[in-house]
């Protein structure tokens, strides 16, 4: 079937519309293909939340934290399990960075006895402790006078085996215990970020347990469960309106033993509790973040410690992983009562 356009040229009318069809046949194929697959194998469901097989940036050498201009970091690998090594990154108060350079492993335990205080950083999902926005927060907080431990989970950069919630939050304690060893009662708060903030509350909600509280809890960007996270993230768009979207997708990841409570997880923490959310989150939304402060607020366990929720105006555009900007974070910090040495601005902050 065909027409003649106005320079006597035929337009195969037919032809183009059969094209448009198989388009519209493959993509409808491909649409419903994705829930059916993941259904089938929910593993694909843990890769995508967990997303450790994202390494951006890329081509960054993990034993050389100085190329990311952490000349004041020591890499070294430690040992949670037999036959799963995790890498650590341990970075000095930048007061301290004369004095660090070509330092050995003692010189970098020993500096743990200084006064200054630490923060274990648990980082989110997709790429490693080498990320652009986790190293410039590294060092906001060490020009704030802060000792920052950072690692990869197990699975995640150069770090061995395979990622599970349990694998990441039996890490996590590993290194909060490993850094008490050294440091006694020096404060140490625990600091988590996106995914990270469902490891951490796992961590503290254990440590509580034990009645080892830590000195503080700081969560940027959490979200309340990883059910509630993965139905307003944008990847699930296309499907949230779908017929058997929680059976399709939100099964697929708790038949993967994945929950990351943390809305459960806050009426059994007995810690300060600081939580730091931009209004234009579009990864992890802003009303995640406020309903779990809320919950947190009516927490009978939390009843008598500080929790405190700072909210950042989408004009700042700090969106999901920008926060460690905002020139207010040392007063914030001071202000919840993280105790900090000797800080002075940096050009990060401006």
């Amino acid at each position: 079937v065909g027409a003649l356009n106005p320079n006597g040229n035929v337009i195969f009318q037919g032809g183009l519309i059969w094209r448009l069809r198989r388009i519209l046949i493959w993509v409808l194929g491909i649409y419903i293909a994705i829930p059916v697959i993941i259904k089938v194998c929910p593993s694909i469901q843990a890769k995508l939340v967990f997303l450790n097989f994202v390494r951006v940036p890329y081509f960054i050498d993990l034993k050389r934290p100085e190329d990311q201009g952490l000349n004041h970091t020591r890499n070294f690998y430690l040992q949670p399990e037999e036959g799963i090594n995790i890498g650590v990154w341990h970075t000095v108060p930048s007061v301290m960075w004369r004095e660090a350079q070509a330092k050995d492993a003692e010189w970098y335990d020993k500096s743990f006895q200084s006064s200054h205080p630490v923060i274990l950083y648990l980082h989110g999902n997709a790429g490693t402790r080498g990320g652009d926005h986790r190293v410039q927060l590294y060092k906001v907080l060490s020009s704030l006078g802060y000792h920052v431990v950072t690692f990869d989970y197990r699975g995640w950069g150069d770090s061995e085996g395979s990622p599970s919630e349990k694998g990441m939050t039996s890490d996590a304690l590993f290194l909060y215990q490993w850094i008490k060893q050294r440091i006694g009662q020096k404060p140490l708060y625990i600091w988590g970020h996106s995914l990270g903030t469902g490891v951490a509350t796992n961590l503290v909600r254990r440590l509580c347990d034990r009645g080892t509280p830590p000195d503080a809890l700081i969560l940027e960007s959490p979200f309340t469960n990883i059910r509630e996270e993965a139905k307003s993230h944008p990847f699930s768009m296309v499907y949230r309106y779908l017929p058997g979207f929680d059976w399709f997708f939100l099964d697929s990841i708790t038949a993967n033993d994945i929950r990351f409570a943390s809305d459960e997880n806050v009426n059994h923490i007995s810690c300060p509790v600081l939580i730091l959310h931009a209004e234009d989150d579009t990864v992890v939304p802003f009303q995640l973040g406020k309903k779990l402060y809320d919950l947190a607020a009516q927490s009978k366990s939390l009843n008598g410690h500080k929790v405190q929720f700072i909210p950042f105006p989408s004009s700042l555009g700090y969106r999901h992983k920008f926060i460690y900007k905002s020139p207010q974070l040392p007063n914030i910090l001071r202000c919840h009562g993280l105790k900090m040495h000797q800080f002075f601005c940096i050009p990060l902050l401006t």
